[in-house]
């Protein structure tokens, strides 16, 4: 008897893409909006792990070191195995249509397409903010389960108008704000704001400020918002590992603190030599990234790959442009001059 698995997978996910992240040789990675710099894993550490037992379910150690940092109640706070995770379990719980700006992040539209929801994008206007008047028709007219935004934005680096964002939040039902670049802004984010609006939810990661490998993404929200995605979280979804190691290295945000300001102020020298490179037009970012314009950006992208250095070509996304990610110092110097020498 022959069978077409195909024929026996649901139509939205038979017609996804998988997400593809593959790994590039080069000798400069700046494509990935990963911090360049790491942290020690002592043997402490390690022994302080028990594998043969499973993890704190509820990450109670962690959860108490990130709302002391945060200032926040624990029970404000659900853990994900990246935020990825937790963009599943909201879209899960509370449902389609899912309305996102677009360009964004790119996992809003991957997963609602997986769970079948309805997907609502709704284009960016010419400076890269939310066109807040197609927005709140649309939230009229479809009534969205659930409106993502990711403030400041991935790919183009910048913050949308708060203003914007809260006429939004005032008018749906629950509205996402995805800050996973918030570290590197000047904008102080909306987690201020989170007892004046009760459809308020906030994503948080480590992943950008140097534990992109740990995989720890998580949800702030009130009571209730938390207990109801609770009920749809995996057990175990943090494991042991990422947990202690994660716990550890926080107890010294002061190293952290240094790291951002590191990579905030070579991101502004990296705009500034940008602005003085003839044929490119770099966006300002809020973000650990940059986006720029570039004519023939496929040809750049793979000459900069033939110098070894890897930046992500947005071609599907942002047409014409390049996404490069602030590295440290030499890298940031290996990359610039790597540019001047394909622009010529």
């Amino acid at each position: 008897m022959k069978i077409n698995i195909k024929s026996l997978v649901r139509p939205n996910i038979r017609n996804l893409t998988a997400y593809s992240s593959k790994e590039i040789p080069c000798r400069v990675k700046l494509d990935a909006n990963e911090s360049p710099y790491g942290f020690d894993i002592t043997d402490e550490i390690l022994k302080s792990i028990k594998t043969n037992r499973y993890p704190d379910p509820e990450a109670k150690t962690l959860k108490k070191i990130i709302a002391k940092n945060l200032r926040l109640n624990p029970e404000n706070i659900l853990f994900g195995n990246g935020s990825d995770e937790l963009i599943y379990y909201l879209t899960t719980v509370f449902g389609g249509p899912v309305l996102y700006p677009v360009p964004t992040f790119s996992m809003y539209g991957i997963i609602s397409q997986a769970l079948g929801e309805k997907r609502i994008e709704v284009p960016l206007d010419d400076e890269f903010d939310l066109d807040t008047d197609r927005i709140l028709y649309l939230i009229k007219k479809e009534k969205p389960g659930i409106v993502f935004l990711s403030s400041p934005n991935n790919p183009t680096g910048n913050c949308f108008s708060a203003d914007r964002i809260l006429k939004i939040v005032e008018s749906t039902s629950l509205v996402v704000i995805d800050e996973a670049y918030q570290p590197f802004s000047s904008e102080k984010g909306f987690l201020p704001m989170l007892n004046d609006y009760k459809n308020l939810a906030i994503l948080r990661t480590l992943s950008k400020i140097g534990f992109a490998g740990l995989r720890i993404g998580f949800l702030i929200a009130g009571k209730e918002i938390i207990n109801e995605v609770n009920k749809v979280r995996l057990p175990f979804n943090l494991n042991s590992i990422s947990q202690a190691v994660a716990t550890e290295l926080l107890k010294n945000p002061n190293t952290i603190k240094l790291h951002i300001g590191l990579i905030t102020s070579e991101r502004e020298r990296l705009l500034n030599e940008l602005w003085k490179t003839r044929g490119i037009k770099p966006y300002p970012s809020e973000a650990n990234f940059i986006l720029f314009k570039v004519k023939n950006s496929d040809k750049i992208y793979y000459r900069l790959l033939k110098k070894s250095v890897l930046v992500r070509d947005m071609k599907g996304v942002v047409n014409g442009c390049l996404r490069v990610t602030v590295g440290t110092k030499k890298e940031n110097n290996i990359f610039i001059k790597a540019l001047k020498e394909v622009m010529k």
